[in-house]
């Protein structure tokens, strides 16, 4: 009778028995929560969706050129109108934003990925401490838009030659950006991994041998995701904004390689008679970057164990 019972007990906690949840899956509750995160979430996949399928939804070239179709206004054959060349401007709102996104995403991987290093190895080893901060306050005192177009000045040449005009400019434009953007990730990265690795499991890793290399992809890298994720979708944004201040300003890409900036700057001129020209290209960059950073405050409260579950 006592063996029955205690098989039906197992069997009924068996039964009952739920495996752990992911903690993604909070993650996840706690950022469809925020109003705000969702919104962004949804305009930035309409921006990727305009941008990937735009060509197959509207075949239009974006660089042909048409003088006897120039300055024509928005109608079913030219949605968005026509430029001073005859250029279809939906087609190279399309076009412009394959650039930017690709030299957004680019250009934040890069620094996420060079400042979440120099921040480990920062806080990590104490001998590397000093040197890698200096530097990193070196760069947070240089003014950063004079470095820019000195960067490009000097590398602009050699690399449209070595690489082509569109690769050449596309390679310097998100090393430039790169180069001078990692500094803030690398001191957040810095200040949690000082926290980290005084705590029990760095502490007993240490203590039975654990060589460093496999405490900082174990055990380090891990725990400081959360920041790097949120320090990554305001990257995005600030390495757009770069990228259009370039353009703008007649730096970045060739006039027949249209970008979100490159249109602003093509339309100024024209902004008293056609003020959509500006509109529309400043309407798509400013929903990127609004929608990126209201992905980064949904972000930054979904990963902060200390607000999730309110």
């Amino acid at each position: 009778m006592t063996d029955s019972m205690n098989t039906a007990k197992a069997a009924a906690a068996a039964a009952s028995y739920r495996p752990p949840r992911n903690q993604w899956w909070d993650v996840w509750d706690q950022f469809r929560t925020h109003k705000g995160a969702m919104f962004g979430m949804c305009v930035f996949v309409l921006l990727i969706g305009l941008v990937v399928l735009g060509p197959w939804l509207w075949d239009a070239s974006a660089t042909q050129t048409n003088m006897r179709m120039r300055n024509k206004p928005m109608s079913w054959e030219f949605p968005l109108g026509t430029d001073q060349l005859g250029r279809d401007i939906l087609a190279r709102v399309i076009a412009g934003g394959k650039t930017t996104l690709a030299v957004g995403l680019t250009a934040m991987c890069l620094s996420i990925t060079l400042g979440a290093t120099i921040g480990i190895c920062a806080g990590f080893f104490r001998r590397a401490d000093n040197i890698l901060m200096r530097i990193t306050d070196l760069f947070l005192a240089l003014p950063l838009l004079p470095l820019l177009l000195l960067m490009v000045m000097l590398f602009r040449e050699p690399l449209v030659q070595n690489f082509g005009p569109e690769l050449g400019i596309f390679l310097l434009i998100v090393t430039a950006i790169a180069l001078t953007s990692w500094m803030n990730t690398a001191r957040i990265v810095r200040g949690e991994v000082l926290t980290i690795k005084e705590r029990e499991f760095v502490l007993a890793a240490r203590s039975i041998g654990t060589p460093a290399r496999r405490i900082i992809l174990r055990h380090i890298l891990p725990s400081v995701l959360s920041p790097v994720m949120v320090a990554a979708t305001l990257g995005i944004a600030n390495a757009v904004i770069t990228e259009s201040a370039l353009s703008f300003l007649g730096l970045g890409f060739p006039p027949d390689f249209p970008t979100w900036g490159r249109l602003l700057q093509d339309g100024m001129p024209y902004i008293n008679l056609y003020p959509s020209r500006v509109l529309w290209p400043a309407l798509a960059l400013s929903s990127l970057v609004l929608s990126v950073n209201y992905i980064g405050d949904g972000l930054r409260d979904a990963l902060d164990p200390r607000i999730r579950g309110r």
